[in-house]
């Protein structure tokens, strides 16, 4: 009897054992978010409406076509006068960028970036660094871009270093994954995130439409992050992050090649987007919510969904449609930071989710005053919430984007404390948003509409001078 005494406390005691290293292993794997930085370029990089037309008249493949395309696609992208982009095509070279020139332009947003981010979180110094991931997407100089960073701030030997390429809008989020699961092997340690992309050798001077968006969408930006999984510094981090879910429909060939880097007819360079990439972009996504709600949304809610659709689909009791079925995604959700990559990005994602123009303003700002920022999109839209003092501790946070291959990735953050630093959008906020989203370039220049420009030869180049 005392033996079977002994082997039941043993047991009781091995099994607290491990219990107690699950709940010990789950509470060193937090990863948490301790602050961010954005690239603010410098004035000489602005594109204002002239300075956008003088540069797409340097382009002498385009015509009469290609100018009423280019300005139509302008005028709805969403995209207002006061984005930026490298100086070698604001100086007139985007067709002979230098290896300097690109250089120069990740120098430029990462170095300032992560210098304001040492400085902002002084009580982490880069030689504390263990984990360093920079995302650049079309850009891979040797040596790589860590080690351009490790050795100007002259970081540690045993720093673990990592350079992701060709993964699209959403490799932000992809490089967080990778810190969240080392974070999982490694105990108190810090990483550091550097997301941009190299704009100053890629822009496309060819006339196929389906690559000519990407001159209109993309501008200059950057991002850098420092987390961190030491539970002591815990109550000076922003955000924590609870849940990661990245979907890859690659295996589809016409997700795969809906946005991709390639050569036209002519023999130019760019990124081709299709038609495909919103049924692209809305397969992966239901996919990832598929995956992700069941962990976010409360069960009352879960449940009401599956007892309305069971309600819709009997016969006997329809539903109609203006009823709605779908899920209630603020039950267990407040803000939702969707990638600023466009303004029909936006406004599908935040139609299919039910969302009010107050939950997808902060990526609608985004777009308009920084343009597609590539990975670093995320980051400029969560400061415009941060800066509009929306952010309070316990607040959910669902951020949403897209990447070339093609993938969608979710992540799920907490709110630690009440956010209200004005970062990026110091400068411009109180005037946020604006009356309009109008973008002047049709008032300006909607003569390039005129029929009568169809019978008469027109000389563009007076506009590049």
């Amino acid at each position: 009897m005392e033996l079977l005494m002994v082997m039941c406390l043993l047991a009781l005691f091995y099994g607290l054992s491990c219990l107690h290293k699950i709940v010990m292993r789950r509470r060193d794997q937090a990863c948490y978010l301790l602050a961010y930085e954005c690239y603010m370029p410098k004035d000489d990089m602005m594109l204002r409406a002239d300075s956008c037309v003088k540069i797409v008249t340097r382009n002498k493949n385009l015509g009469l076509e290609e100018f009423r395309f280019l300005l139509k696609t302008i005028v709805n992208s969403g995209i207002g006068e006061e984005t930026y982009c490298p100086k070698n095509i604001i100086e007139g070279r985007e067709d002979d960028a230098t290896l300097v020139d690109e250089l120069s332009e990740m120098d430029d947003v990462i170095f300032d970036t992560l210098d304001k981010l040492f400085a902002k979180f002084s009580a982490i110094s880069p030689s504390q660094i263990d984990i360093l991931v920079v995302n650049v997407s079309m850009f891979s100089p040797a040596p790589s871009l860590t080690s351009r960073i490790v050795n100007r701030y002259k970081m540690r030997e045993d720093i673990k270093t990592f350079n992701l390429s060709g993964m699209g809008c959403s490799a932000s989020l992809i490089a967080i994954d990778v810190v969240q699961n080392l974070f999982k092997s490694y105990k108190n340690v810090n990483a550091i995130v550097v997301s941009t992309e190299s704009i100053s050798p890629h822009w496309y001077c060819g006339k196929e439409k389906s690559m000519m968006l990407t001159n209109c969408l993309f501008r200059s930006g950057g991002c850098s992050m420092l987390f961190t999984n030491n539970r002591d510094l815990k109550h000076q981090a922003k955000l924590k992050l609870n849940h990661l879910v990245r979907m890859h429909t690659g295996s589809s060939d016409e997700a795969y090649n809906c946005c991709i880097q390639m050569e036209d007819e002519s023999g130019y360079k760019g990124f081709r987007l299709t038609k495909y990439l919103v049924k692209a972009a809305s397969q992966g996504f239901t996919l990832n919510l598929q995956v992700l709600l069941p962990k976010v949304l409360p069960l009352r809610e879960i449940l009401r969904y599956l007892v309305v659709s069971k309600l819709k689909s009997a016969k006997s009791q329809k539903l109609k449609a203006d009823e709605g079925v779908g899920l209630n995604l603020k039950t267990g959700i407040e803000h939702f930071c969707i990638h600023p990559g466009g303004r029909a990005v936006i406004d599908g994602i935040g139609k299919s989710l039910g969302l009010s123009d107050y939950d997808v303003e902060p990526s609608r700002m985004a777009l308009y005053r920084f343009g597609n920022t590539s990975a670093a999109g995320f980051w400029y839209a969560l400061g415009y919430m941060e800066a509009k003092k929306r952010l309070k501790k316990g607040n959910i946070i669902l951020m949403s984007g897209f990447g070339a291959g093609f993938e969608c990735n979710n992540i799920v953050w907490e709110v630690l404390k009440d956010l209200d630093d004005a970062n990026v959008w110091k400068d411009c906020i109180d005037s946020y948003p604006p009356n309009t989203l109008v973008n002047p370039f049709m008032e300006k220049y909607g003569w390039f509409n005129d029929e009568i420009l169809n019978f008469v030869r027109f000389d563009f180049s007076q506009f590049a001078a």
